[in-house]
């Protein structure tokens, strides 16, 4: 609210300039509370534009500027900062925003109902999810969220590698773990899967049909033990999702591109514009064609599709699916596959800025102050299940949201486990605890609230932060949008949080003797809650009434 508020007064002054380019500019939350409300660098790149010192660009605008009622002073800065301080009567106009908006708060319609996707966890479906899993799965569900906050359609979609070698693998382990079962002494393949899951899944066909298949390996066993293996693993990557709070719109099958035509249908498209070629009895896409990289295998010369062919045609059939925009959220060891994936949409000859990738760094697990090992392939891993049954879902969720997708997240288990305030999602929901208990209080003690009554008595240091944190949340939405950062809204929240906590420290909320600045705070207070509540909301966390 604030900040647009702000934009659309400088952009008033710029569109009445003879300006011979359009000036980009920042309006910022400055790092220390002298430096105003909001500041920005607009002085600094007007004056580029126009040739002029930015300190006297600054005091020309702050002057044009200075009789708004939207301030209450403005200072100009060197280099050229502008620093904002906004009136009182502009902060308590947040509070009333957010009360009369309630839980419609910060909800924008930016994306105009536009089709987007959202792609996330996917994965061999060869095992438990494990903590890298989930972190990927949280970003993209907080992503998800985010923009249909914003007026887009969402839908959110986990891509089943459910075809090629790996899934062979997992067969052939599943059947060596039940004829282990059954008393056969039998070895895991090669690059097999050794995990305890496959034992649980060896049980149930052991009683499913005894020893039918019992030292037998042909097609049709191959494709009971795959068929087995994929459906016990899905059902319970399903529950997984269920304890995070989440859930996929759709669940898409590789092995159904193969079998709809659709990766024939592709190969058809480029072979026609002339972009694959035949090599070493393999089949080959020109990827150097599009950019400097060298060209990839599409048929292998033992004719098995390679996982580039099929998920060309998966982005293909996207495309035709109606989506404006997809966003793949891939782990960082992913990110030699972007360029030849761009060079394929551009033979393919979709839009540009169609396919999208957002890539996020590992998760390393932390107890007593030392690293949790762990390893996929050799069964030695923690799963997210168990990081659940630990920490629980709040705190999985909130840890996996509040770091930078581009950092690699120490996930500090005792520190997500502890009831204090040093813990980031316990110090955010106690804030919304607190203005629940504030109310309990306020009843106890008879005070009848009137949401919105007596916010001119609003205005101490204190009370004018927690104004201005709240008025940056439809900001803070749209950059967290922008940027594909989570971990900016919980930034805000614990910024907002933290406001709020000096301010219920310092300052008496509920006195019966002062009914009317009771019942200002009160509507301060809360207006906080409302927008903790949306926040985490948003995260997948709940907001408990008490802690």
């Amino acid at each position: 609210m604030l900040i647009p508020l702000l934009r659309e007064r400088i952009d008033e002054i710029l569109e009445s300039l003879p300006l011979s380019e359009k000036v980009d500019y920042e309006i910022e939350i400055p790092p220390r509370k002298e430096l105003g409300d909001l500041s920005s660098n607009v002085a600094m790149r007007l004056a580029r534009v126009l040739r002029k010192d930015p300190m006297a660009v600054g005091l020309e605008l702050a002057e044009k500027l200075k009789a708004d009622t939207l301030f209450e002073k403005i200072e100009v800065v060197k280099p050229g900062f502008m620093n904002f301080f906004l009136s009182s009567e502009t902060l308590r106009r947040v509070v009333k925003r957010v009360l009369e908006d309630g839980e419609n708060y910060g909800k924008k319609d930016l994306g105009k109902g536009e089709r987007v996707q959202f792609e996330y966890g996917s994965a061999n479906p060869t095992g438990p999810f494990t903590v890298g899993h989930g972190r990927q799965i949280v970003i993209g569900d907080v992503l998800s969220n985010v923009f249909r906050e914003l007026g887009y359609e969402v839908t959110r979609e986990m891509y089943i590698n459910d075809a090629g070698r790996q899934i062979k693998l997992l067969a052939q382990s599943l059947w060596v773990r039940y004829n282990q079962l059954l008393g056969l002494e039998m070895e895991i393949p090669e690059g097999g899967y050794r995990g305890e899951y496959l034992v649980d899944i060896a049980r149930k066909v052991v009683e499913e049909v005894g020893e039918r298949y019992k030292n037998v390996w042909n097609e049709e066993v191959e494709r009971f033990f795959r068929e087995k293996a994929l459906s016990e693993i899905l059902s319970n990557m399903k529950e997984t999702l269920n304890k995070l709070g989440t859930s996929f719109d759709v669940y898409y099958s590789e092995t159904s591109l193969i079998e709809d035509g659709t990766v024939k249908e592709v190969l058809s498209f480029l072979e026609e514009k002339g972009f694959i070629y035949q090599k070493d009895g393999a089949v080959w896409f020109k990827v150097s064609a599009f950019v400097e990289e060298e060209d990839k295998v599409l048929i292998k010369s033992d004719g098995s599709y390679t996982y580039f062919l099929t998920d060309i045609a998966y982005h293909y059939r996207k495309y035709k699916r109606g989506f404006r925009k997809v966003y793949d959220i891939w782990g960082s060891d992913h990110h030699g596959h972007i360029p030849r994936m761009r060079a394929a949409m551009k033979a393919l000859g979709l839009p540009d800025d169609f396919f999208n990738v957002i890539l996020h760094q590992f998760v390393t697990l932390k107890r007593e102050g030392k690293v949790v090992r762990m390893s996929t392939r050799a069964g030695e891993f923690v799963t997210l299940d168990e990081l659940l049954e630990e920490v629980g879902r709040d705190a999985t969720r909130y840890f996996f949201s509040m770091m930078d997708p581009n950092t690699h997240l120490v996930f500090d288990i005792d520190l997500a486990k502890a009831k204090t305030m040093d813990n980031p999602v316990y110090y955010v929901q106690y804030a919304h605890a607190r203005v629940v208990n504030l109310f309990n209080t306020a009843e106890k003690k008879g005070i009848a609230f009137v949401p919105g009554e007596g916010l001119e008595l609003l205005g101490n240091e204190e009370e004018r932060l927690v104004m201005r944190n709240l008025g940056i949340f439809e900001s803070v939405l749209e950059d967290v949008a922008k940027s594909f950062a989570p971990n900016k809204l919980t930034g805000y929240l614990q910024t907002l949080a933290e406001s709020f906590h000096t301010f219920y420290t310092k300052h008496t909320i509920v006195d019966p003797s002062n009914v009317a600045l009771t019942n200002a705070r009160l509507s301060l207070s809360l207006a906080v809650k409302t927008v903790l509540a949306k926040g985490l909301k948003l995260l997948g966390v709940t907001a408990p009434d008490r802690m």
